[in-house]
């Protein structure tokens, strides 16, 4: 009962309008409950947005000058932008999941993850990797069973997400946590994701339109990255973070709803199928996405993300069973 009021309280205070603009200043979150991994759960009201984009290729050229326009061409699942009403708030992770709760998680439940399971490993940073001889040109190798969740090629303490994680373990995770205690954990369906991270607004980023302003909210391609990646050179922002891989959960500026890490650091598992069409027949109450698929959405960006694709709208894919070193997870937890 105590839940129910919290939430309609919320939902009161927090009332969406589908055209309100970035907020200003963040507001502290009215809610936050911790469970029994430690993380910490803000409660998100029930309301309406508009989730998508359809921004012209010619705006997004101008924004993003350093880009080739055929990059602006190829984002029809973003559109159309259509009504959307989630009925019933929820609790989403205020973090995204860390390395020490996925280990947590490891130790008290046996689970073996995707990438040791399967004996082909992860994906991993290797600073001598030559991109010359490799199609992805990245210094990236993989898989490699030397990579997994606790070793992506680079140094990460228990604060920083945790990464190298498929779907399935995310999936995994949430089950587990639902039999320990008794509530519904799960990730966020497409929808939830999208709704959570603008926090009322309809800008690119929950703090505005400006590329170099998402740095304020999150860790994505910028000087301190190049630096391992110079013939990028152009597609990184001019600030300098700190952080030339992941940075510690929670060190940057939360959203208006008190939800950090939404643009960057890691992209962020969801529930949904991907295809590109759904928009255009997606319910307005509580979408769940496409009924089956081969590809599972993940929002955000990430550490090694060009600002373009951290925006609120854009969307990504990979097989349930992809593990990478730029892929983490965030969860939500229903009400009772």
């Amino acid at each position: 009962m105590l839940h129910f009021f919290v939430m309609r309280a919320l939902a009161l205070a927090l009332i969406v309008s589908p055209t309100t603009q970035a907020a200003e200043t963040p507001q502290p979150p009215v809610s936050v409950l911790t469970n029994s991994l430690g993380m910490k759960f803000v409660a998100i009201p029930a309301g309406e947005f508009l989730m998508g984009s359809d921004e012209s290729p010619e705006s997004l050229a101008k924004a993003y000058p350093q880009y080739e326009n055929k990059r602006f061409m190829d984002l029809s699942d973003e559109a159309p932008v259509h009504r959307v009403r989630i009925t019933r708030g929820v609790y989403m992770g205020q973090f995204e999941v860390t390395v020490g709760q996925f280990r947590k998680f490891i130790e008290a439940s046996g689970y073996v993850p995707e990438s040791i399971a399967d004996g082909t490993g992860g994906y991993g940073y290797r600073a001598d990797y030559d991109p010359a001889k490799t199609v992805r040109g990245d210094a990236f190798e993989g898989r490699d069973i030397k990579y997994s969740w606790h070793n992506p090629g680079f140094a990460q303490t228990d604060e920083h997400p945790v990464l190298n994680v498929t779907w399935n373990d995310a999936v995994a995770l949430a089950k587990w946590l639902s039999a320990k205690e008794g509530v519904t954990y799960r990730l966020p369906t497409e929808a939830e994701w999208e709704y959570a991270c603008r926090a009322g607004t309809r800008t690119r980023y929950a703090n505005g339109d400006a590329p170099e302003g998402v740095v304020k909210l999150g860790n994505v391609f910028d000087a301190d990255s190049r630096v391992n990646w110079q013939r990028w050179d152009k597609f990184s922002l001019s600030a300098h973070d700190g952080f030339a891989f992941t940075a510690p959960v929670g060190s940057f500026a939360p959203n208006a709803w008190g939800l950090y890490d939404m643009h960057g650091n890691a992209w962020e598992w969801v529930s949904d199928w991907h295809a590109d069409d759904y928009y255009a027949k997606s319910p307005v109450n509580d979408p769940q996405g496409p009924e089956d698929g081969n590809v599972r959405v993940r929002r955000g960006g990430s550490w090694h993300t060009w600002s373009f694709y951290a925006r609120s709208a854009y969307r990504n894919w990979n097989a349930p069973d992809t593990r990478y070193t730029l892929v983490g997870m965030r969860l939500v937890r229903e009400l009772k």
